[in-house]
């Protein structure tokens, strides 16, 4: 009765029952996998929900690509990063997941491939299969930084494949696309015939400056590219659901996608008005929540770094942005029997690196986003359960 589509296995795993058990059992747990900002004890001015009830929105003007006024915003707020963006290639949708959704309708048929980084977003999987599109996997490789395999790349294409996606800073890893790289991927997608898309969400977070890297991806004239955002990341308002693509390369292969995604775009209308209007203001006044992120995120880094050095069997890996630290703790148990013992003894929740795709392990992710007394509470007994 049911699409193929879906995924057939749809059964909850150990951890989440043991997620669910704790919860109906009304037992408190500290949850180091928090990535919603709006549950993470920031300062949200109350006042910011004026912007969303401005009489303006009240009229409806249907526009394929979203409202001027908030494509224009956008476009000036590219502008602190130093960039020049015409707002007649960015498109507007509800978030990041919908612009891969339309992207893919975009580019690929119906079992066309699509290159996806390793470790990386949990949710590739199901939104390329949500749209009968095949998600291939190419690897990213530590060694006191991450770096992108480019041998991994190339055997991972297939003539089916029609684009390749990047994710930079990646999450859960951190790693931002450095330039060297940057250019090896515009040729690698020129001479593949690839639309690369990159997804800049946590592109406002780096988190070591001393790192060189490359930005606003899609900003080049080789091949036609998109670079992916959203106030969810940008000014931590999921709430919000504002997300937006930005089309960059040669003006004509530019001119094409943006005739079909309007049709795609005029399809759905997706954007409510009201966000639309608010757009202007939240991102200029949305900087301080971004700023108050970005300060919990250094300060919290900072102690992952200073706690897991004094563990002699653990490691933190580099971090260049994003919201999401990774440990690498001893392979003595799979992973989900260590974090659901860690769940069981110490009510500690931290995420198992399988979620994420690492190729071996062992590995833990955490989030950033935690106030620090709650970080601080809880890395000590994490670290005396996966040290052991």
């Amino acid at each position: 009765m049911l699409s193929r589509r879906l995924p057939s296995d749809r059964l909850p795993n150990r951890l989440t029952q043991a997620i669910d058990l704790l919860r109906r059992e009304h037992q408190p747990f500290i949850d180091l996998t928090e990535s919603n900002p709006t549950r993470a004890g920031f300062t949200y001015p109350t006042d910011l929900l004026n912007d969303f009830s401005h009489v303006e929105a009240l009229q409806y003007d249907p526009q394929p690509f979203g409202l001027a006024c908030a494509r224009e915003a956008i476009a000036r707020d590219y502008g602190r990063r130093g960039i020049t963006v015409d707002p007649s290639r960015i498109v507007l949708t509800t978030s990041t997941s919908e612009s891969y959704s339309w992207l893919f309708k975009l580019l690929c048929n119906a079992g066309d491939h699509v290159l996806v980084p390793r470790p990386s977003y949990p949710l590739f999987d199901y939104l390329t299969k949500l749209e009968a599109v095949h998600a291939k996997p190419y690897d990213l490789d530590y060694d006191r930084h991450w770096t992108i395999n480019m041998t991994s790349l190339e055997k991972a294409v297939t003539p089916q494949t029609r684009a390749l996606v990047v994710v930079s800073p990646n999450n859960p890893t951190g790693s931002f696309i450095t330039r060297e790289e940057h250019l090896q991927l515009i040729q690698f997608c020129k001479s593949h015939d690839l639309v690369l898309i990159a997804d800049e969400v946590f592109v406002d977070y780096p988190l070591d400056e001393r790192k060189e890297r490359a930005t606003d991806l899609a900003l080049q004239e080789t091949t036609l590219a998109c670079s992916l955002g959203g106030l969810s990341k940008s000014i931590g308002l999921p709430q919000a659901k504002l997300g937006w693509m930005l089309l960059g390369g040669p003006p004509s292969l530019c001119a094409t996608a943006l005739d079909a995604l309007e049709l795609i775009a005029d399809s759905y209308l997706s954007v409510s008005t009201s966000v639309q209007i608010a757009a202007p203001n939240l991102l200029t006044r949305g900087a301080l929540i971004r700023q108050e992120i970005h300060s919990r995120i250094q300060g919290n880094l900072k102690t992952i770094y200073h706690e897991v050095s004094q563990q002699p069997s653990c490691q933190a890996l580099v971090v260049e942005g994003g919201w999401y630290a990774v440990l690498r703790v001893p392979a003595t148990q799979p992973e989900e029997d260590l974090v659901l013992d860690l769940l069981q003894r110490e009510h500690v929740l931290v995420y198992p690196g399988y979620f994420f795709d690492f190729s071996n392990e062992a590995y833990l992710v955490i989030s950033l986003l935690p106030p620090p007394e709650v970080l601080n509470d809880a890395l000590p007994r994490l670290l005396t359960v996966a040290s052991n």
